[in-house]
């Protein structure tokens, strides 16, 4: 399980490399559920939709990520409408697919990129915010020993509801 560096919220980490091997498996097999909350530009006019895009390297831009219909990975992105506000809005967002930036990528590439996006973000997008408006808000995971959902939730640091 990983984070972009711009991006708040939880993280899962084991204790052990049993319990390492296990938690990987998990997610591996998609058995962690991850939510998180973003502001995104403009009127999401949808109350919730899917976002099936394949996704590859930007190898000349690296670390940039690219819609890629070719060569691209399979990336799928669940989403919600929570809010709308003065030229924003705000969205559940659960990836099904684990590839790096597939939310902000796939969020940019349906036309509402993530406030303070640096990396996708045109430069009024990217300047609305003081930083990347992601959180990974809530994770349901296997419990390590006994298999049983194990759910954890962050408060997310900007003004944001919660589903």
């Amino acid at each position: 399980h990983r984070l972009d560096m711009a991006t708040s919220g939880l993280m899962l980490m084991a204790r052990g490399a049993e319990r390492q091997r296990r938690a990987s498996a998990d997610f591996a097999q998609r058995r962690v559920d991850k939510r998180y909350l973003a502001r995104v530009a403009g009127t999401v006019a949808e109350a919730a939709g899917t976002i099936d895009l394949p996704l590859s390297a930007d190898w000349p831009n690296r670390p940039r990520q690219q819609i890629d219909t070719v060569a691209g990975k399979p990336s799928l992105t669940r989403w919600q409408r929570l809010a709308v506000g003065e030229g924003h809005s705000v969205l559940l967002l659960q990836p099904v697919t684990g590839r790096s930036h597939q939310l902000r990528v796939h969020l940019a590439a349906i036309g509402h990129p993530i406030l303070g996006d640096t990396l996708y973000a045109p430069p009024a997008v990217r300047d609305a915010a003081p930083r990347l408006l992601l959180h990974a808000w809530r994770l349901t995971a296997p419990h390590p020993d006994t298999g049983e959902p194990t759910h954890f939730e962050s408060r997310p640091p900007f003004d944001c509801p919660t589903a």
